[in-house]
């Protein structure tokens, strides 16, 4: 039993030198016919790395003949089945944009998305390349409506949807949580301008409910730390944001949250708007006594002009 296993050792270890030593002497070949037979037999038994150097070699000296058209097709799915999503993309765009006629053509279009799209990362990474792959899927679907792989794109377009729209609202927290630090004031803007757009980016998203309630909240901290001249216009957008809230979500589990938020920036208001009219009614009375005081230098003549008439 022992020698049986050497035996088969040994002859495994026979075979794969001479499979290498095959490899190599395709790799230093100059015959094309060869070389371009060899690169998709291995491309046909799953050995796509053989494959594609094989096909680097030979696609330079095809190209243009009846045999590139295939092998440019194996070459970027090479490179797919290798998990070089990027290269296998531009690979399979390069095909389709070359044989845009070709049966292949259809294929080649969604393998570019599909590339890009599992080279696209989680949502909490930058998500540029997932911005390419939904283009990339939007002119596929554009381009063949009728496709067989239709319904496949647009599942892929909805998961990227939805990292977008989880990145938004992380992004969002992320605001949210500075306010809490030592310079709250351009975070809470910064908040605010977040959780309206994501509504606007996202309608239907289900984090709108919580955002819309936590715009309130915010609005109202943001209006109470504002600037003098700027109080009572943000302090005022607390009213706006909780009507809006109460129109949207009647029946919102933050509901009973809202008045007391809204009664909070009442006071604030009521306190501001009469600091505010004391400060302009004493602005008022000082141009009243400023106006109706006469200047020194008047009086001076006047003294001069009752003096030169005495005499």
């Amino acid at each position: 039993m022992k020698v049986n296993k050497l035996y088969i050792l040994a002859l495994l270890f026979i075979l794969a030198l001479s499979s290498c030593g095959k490899f190599y002497k395709l790799e230093k070949s100059t015959n094309w016919e060869e070389i371009y037979e060899a690169a998709n037999q291995y491309y046909n038994e799953g050995e796509f790395h053989k494959a594609i150097i094989l096909y680097d070699k030979v696609l330079p000296v095809i190209r243009g003949s009846d045999k590139a058209e295939m092998a440019d097709f194996n070459y970027a799915y090479s490179h797919f089945r290798t998990k070089r999503y990027i290269e296998a993309a531009g690979y399979f765009n390069t095909f389709y944009q070359t044989y845009s006629r070709s049966p292949l053509a259809e294929k080649a279009l969604f393998m570019n998305a599909y590339s890009l799209y599992l080279d696209s990362p989680d949502y909490n990474l930058d998500q540029k390349s997932s911005r390419d792959a939904v283009n990339a899927i939007q002119l596929f679907i554009n381009r063949f409506p009728q496709s067989d792989s239709y319904e496949r794109a647009m599942t892929m377009i909805d998961d990227l949807q939805k990292r977008f729209e989880e990145k938004a609202y992380q992004e969002s927290m992320l605001y949210l949580r500075l306010t809490e630090g030592l310079f709250p004031g351009d975070f809470y803007r910064a908040c605010i301008i977040n959780f309206q757009n994501f509504a606007k980016d996202f309608p239907d998203s289900k984090y709108n409910e919580e955002l819309a309630y936590k715009l309130v909240e915010v609005s109202l901290a943001y209006g109470s730390r504002s600037v003098f001249d700027k109080k009572e216009d943000r302090l005022k957008d607390v009213f706006n944001f909780a009507e809006q809230f109460k129109r949207r979500y009647p029946e919102s589990k933050y509901i009973g949250g809202i008045d007391p938020v809204v009664k909070k920036a009442e006071k604030e208001l009521t306190a501001h708007l009469k600091v505010k009219k004391e400060y302009e009614e004493t602005l008022a009375k000082a141009k009243l006594e400023e106006d109706s005081a006469v200047p020194s230098t008047e009086v001076d003549q006047s003294e001069k002009i009752l003096e030169i008439s005495n005499n």
